[in-house]
C-alpha cells in the first residue's frame, strides 16, 4: 500500500469516550495481574489449605485417641503393690516425698497412690505438649509439600495459560502437545490445540481473502478512473460530459477510500508479528507535511510539541494512525482561526500521540459512538460527501495490534482530544 493510496483514505469525527475496555493500558495490567495473583485465592492455594487442613484435622483426631486411649490405660493400671503390714517399715523415694513421711501402712498406701495419679498425669501432659509440637511441625512440612505437590498437578494447567496468552491472531502456530497420563487436563490441552487449528485456518483464510479482495476491487477502480481521467483529457468533450465525468470521479474516489479503508481495517484487526523500532514523533511529523495544504487552505493553524518517542511495532500502520487523527482534526474544525495540536511524549513506560483541535461541540455521550465503523456524530457532519466512517475504527485497530490504547474527550468550547498510548521500547 504506498502513501499516495493511504492519502486518499477519508475519516469521520476523531473522538471516542474513554470506555471500560479502553481505560487501562494491558503493558501495566499484566504487572498488576501478576502482583494481584500473590494475594487472589488460586487452585494452586485452595489445594495446598485442602491438603494440609485434611493433614492437620487427621493428625488432630489421632492425637486425641492416643491421648485418651494412653490416659485410660494408665487409669487402669492402678498401683503395682500395697503393703499389708510390716514392723518399723522404712521407705524412700527422690519422686515421692510424701512416702518416708508415712507413719504407718495405709498412710504408705494412700501415698503411694497419690503419686501414682501425678505421674501419670505428667506424662499424659508431656505426651500431649510434645506431640502437639511434632503435629505443629508436621503440618508445616505438609503444608509446604502440599503446595508443592499442587504445583506439580497443576503445572499443565499453567502451561495451558500460557500458551493462550502468547497466543495471537497473528501467531496461531503455537500448541501445548501436552504429553502424560490421558488425564482431564490432556483433554483440556489436547482440546485447545485443536481449537488453535481451526482458528489458524479460519484466520489464514481471511488473510487470503483479504489478498485477493485487495486485488480484485482495487484494480476495476483503478480503470474506471483512468477511462474517466481520459475522456475528461479530451479538449472536444461537452460540457455536460466533463461535468458528469468529475460527478462519477468523486464518487469513483470515494469508492476508492471506502475500499482502502475496509482492507486496512481488516489488516490492522490481526496483532503486528513483525515490530521493528518505530518513532512516534517522526511519523507524526509526517502526517503533519501531509495535512499542512489542507489546514493552510481551510485557514487552521498546526502546532505542538513532538519530543522523542519510542515504541516497537508497524511504521506504516502507526503513521497512519497519526494521519487520520489530523485529517479529522483539520476537517472538522473551524472555518477559520482553528487549530490542530499534534504532540508526542514518554511517560511511566508508555510513549503517547495526542491531536488535540477546535470544531464544534461534541457531547459527551456521543462520543463513544465514533469508533464504531460508519457511525458518525450527526448527518450534517458528511454533507459534503467527504469521509467513509472509518478513520477512528481504523485508529483504534491499529492501537489494540500494536497493545495500545485509545482515549478521547471532549474539549470546554468545541473540539476533541484524544490521545493514543503505546508501549514505550
Amino acid at each position: 500500500m504506498t502513501r499516495n493510496s493511504e492519502a486518499r483514505y477519508s475519516a469521520h469525527l476523531p473522538g471516542a469516550k474513554h470506555s471500560p475496555h479502553e481505560g487501562q493500558h494491558p503493558w501495566r495490567r499484566h504487572d498488576s495481574a501478576t502482583d494481584y495473583s500473590r494475594l487472589r485465592p488460586t487452585i494452586r492455594m485452595r489445594l495446598t489449605l485442602l491438603y494440609g487442613g485434611m493433614f492437620l484435622m487427621a493428625g488432630i483426631v489421632l492425637l486425641l485417641i492416643i491421648y485418651f486411649l494412653t490416659a485410660q490405660a494408665l487409669r487402669n493400671s492402678g498401683a503395682a503393690f500395697h503393703l499389708l503390714g510390716g514392723i518399723d517399715l522404712r521407705m524412700s523415694s527422690g519422686v515421692c516425698q510424701e512416702l518416708h513421711q508415712a507413719q504407718s501402712v495405709g498412710e504408705f498406701n494412700g501415698a503411694l497412690d497419690t503419686c501414682l495419679d501425678n505421674q501419670r498425669n505428667a506424662a499424659l501432659n508431656t505426651l500431649l505438649h510434645r506431640s502437639m509440637l511434632a503435629l505443629m511441625g508436621l503440618a508445616v512440612l505438609a503444608f509446604a509439600l502440599g503446595y508443592v505437590l499442587s504445583g506439580r498437578v497443576l503445572s499443565p494447567l499453567g502451561r495451558i495459560t500460557r500458551t493462550a496468552r502468547g497466543v495471537a491472531s497473528s501467531d496461531l502456530d503455537k500448541r501445548i502437545k501436552l504429553g502424560g497420563p490421558d488425564d482431564e487436563l490432556k483433554e483440556l490441552a489436547d482440546t485447545f490445540d485443536d481449537m488453535l487449528g481451526r482458528l489458524d485456518r479460519a484466520f489464514n483464510a481471511q488473510q487470503r481473502f483479504v489478498a485477493n479482495a485487495s486485488h480484485e476491487l482495487r484494480t476495476p477502480l483503478a480503470i474506471n478512473r483512468t477511462l474517466l481521467e481520459v475522456q475528461m483529457s479530451d479538449p472536444n468533450a461537452a460540457p455536460e460530459l466533463v461535468q458528469l465525468g468529475k460527478t462519477l470521479l468523486a464518487t469513483n474516489e470515494r469508492s476508492e477510500q471506502l475500499v482502502e479503508g475496509l482492507l486496512l481495517l481488516a489488516r490492522s484487526e490481526n496483532e503486528v508479528s513483525e515490530r521493528k523500532s518505530v518513532d512516534l514523533a517522526e511519523k507524526a511529523s509526517l502526517a503533519v507535511d501531509q495535512v499542512r495544504a489542507k489546514a493552510d487552505e481551510a485557514g487552521v493553524e498546526l502546532r505542538g510539541e513532538r519530543q522523542p518517542a519510542h515504541t516497537v511495532g508497524n511504521g506504516v500502520l502507526l503513521e497512519r494512525v497519526a494521519l487520520n487523527l489530523l485529517q479529522n482534526a483539520v476537517q472538522y474544525n473551524i472555518p477559520h482561526g482553528g487549530w490542530v495540536d499534534a504532540s508526542t511524549s514518554t511517560d511511566s513506560g508508555c510513549v503517547s500521540l495526542t491531536v488535540s483541535n477546535t470544531g464544534p461541540v461534541i457531547p459527551a455521550y456521543e462520543v463513544d459512538n465514533l469508533f464504531e465503523p460508519f457511525r458518525r456524530l450527526r448527518s450534517e457532519r458528511t454533507s459534503n460527501g467527504q469521509g467513509v466512517g472509518l478513520g477512528l475504527s481504523i485508529v483504534r485497530s491499529v492501537a489494540r495490534a500494536h497493545g495500545g490504547t485509545v482515549r478521547a474527550e471532549p474539549r470546554e468550547g468545541g473540539g476533541l482530544n484524544v490521545c493514543v498510548k503505546l508501549p514505550a521500547q
